[in-house]
């Protein structure tokens, strides 16, 4: 931020505890100074520390261990930032762990470097607008795949974020000048945001937004549709599962029929016919994966596991003779940004080769 000297006054905390905070919670004068200048240290209201306590006690989590943030954000009904509780990243891995389904995550792949001047206002400690220019040098955008044992299988679901549409603005959206932490860690919080996005991929019903997304952003905006979706695609090497991950297999999902558009139910009947002649499953998934998105993906795996499934039972029985037939023919199943993110992940892998 700005280099130039402040004569703003300190500012000192001293937040009431309610009563309700021993009555309900059983926490001390002694914990609640601990939980107001040390674990929440940037809370404004002690209604804000109480809605922390009540996401933790929910969610039977050691509040002590910052398993949630207070973010201030934009309300434009009010017009002004109200505060709110979000949870952490790790608070997102413990929700995807208590699953019993998640298989793992793998290290973000990296964009290219980029260098950007921002120019504008921010708000200091004291809510007061100065005047700043810093420059940043971040990563374009970052990837991260999170696995999933869907069906038996583990699964892929991969999520691209970009800096500059997640980064957390130090005045909210009237400023576009970044925080101190998105300063100091560019790629440290841009790594959040890739693990948080790409788990709730993943785990859509379970996980949600991470406070490092919604840090600097309004309220307005989780109304917005600028969430990227996420990639699912098969991973042949997992159809030998340890004992200890079958136990913990979901059931398979029921979809109402009446949610899919006949055009899309008709394409995955094709997909499905063509994939079981062919014997090409893998492109099938990879194909499903860059075509369909939301409920209309989900239909098309469930459709491809039984497909898959009767065809591996046909094959063990010997009851029928498949004749292979040409899997050239599959649509592509490629576009530029799957492209571009499987070129990371070669560098990233020849780099670790010694």
């Amino acid at each position: 931020m700005s280099n130039q000297p402040r004569n703003n006054p300190v500012k000192t905390r001293n937040l009431p505890m309610p009563i309700d905070v021993n009555q309900v919670y059983g926490i001390s004068e002694q914990s609640w100074k601990v939980l107001t200048d040390v674990t929440f240290p940037t809370a404004k209201t002690p209604e804000a520390i109480m809605m922390a306590l009540d996401y933790c006690k929910a969610r039977k989590l050691d509040i002590f261990k910052k398993p949630v943030h207070v973010v201030p954000m934009w309300s434009a009904a009010l017009g002004r930032n109200v505060e709110t509780v979000w949870p952490s990243i790790m608070e997102i891995q413990t929700t995807a762990s208590r699953t019993g389904v998640w298989a793992g995550m793998d290290r973000p792949a990296w964009g290219p470097d980029m260098t950007k001047t921002f120019t504008g206002r921010y708000k200091d400690d004291n809510d007061q607008w100065q005047e700043s220019s810093v420059t940043v040098t971040f990563p374009e955008w970052v990837a991260v795949t999170v696995y999933r044992i869907v069906g038996g299988k583990r699964c892929a679901f991969t999520e691209e974020v970009y800096w500059q549409e997640a980064y957390s603005a130090a005045g909210g959206k009237n400023s576009q000048v970044p925080t101190a932490m998105w300063i100091k860690r560019p790629k440290g919080q841009l790594a959040k945001c890739g693990k948080a996005a790409s788990l709730r991929a993943a785990f859509p019903e379970e996980c949600g937004y991470a406070a490092e997304e919604m840090d600097g952003k309004s309220i307005d905006d989780m109304n917005d549709s600028s969430v990227i979706n996420g990639t699912a695609s098969r991973i042949e090497e997992a159809d030998v599962i340890d004992d200890a991950i079958v136990g913990s297999v979901e059931p398979p999902r029921v979809i109402d029929l009446s949610m899919i558009p006949p055009k899309v139910q008709k394409a995955v009947s094709e997909l499905v016919r063509r994939t079981a002649l062919a014997g090409a499953w893998k492109a099938a998934y990879d194909y499903a994966n860059n075509k369909f998105v939301g409920l209309d993906l989900t239909y098309a795996i469930a459709e491809l596991d039984k497909a898959s499934a009767v065809a591996k039972n046909t094959s063990a029985q010997g009851d029928v003779n498949h004749q292979p037939i040409d899997a050239s023919g599959m649509p592509p199943a490629t576009n530029p940004a799957s492209e571009a993110l499987n070129k990371a992940r070669e560098t990233l892998g020849s780099a670790r080769q010694p």
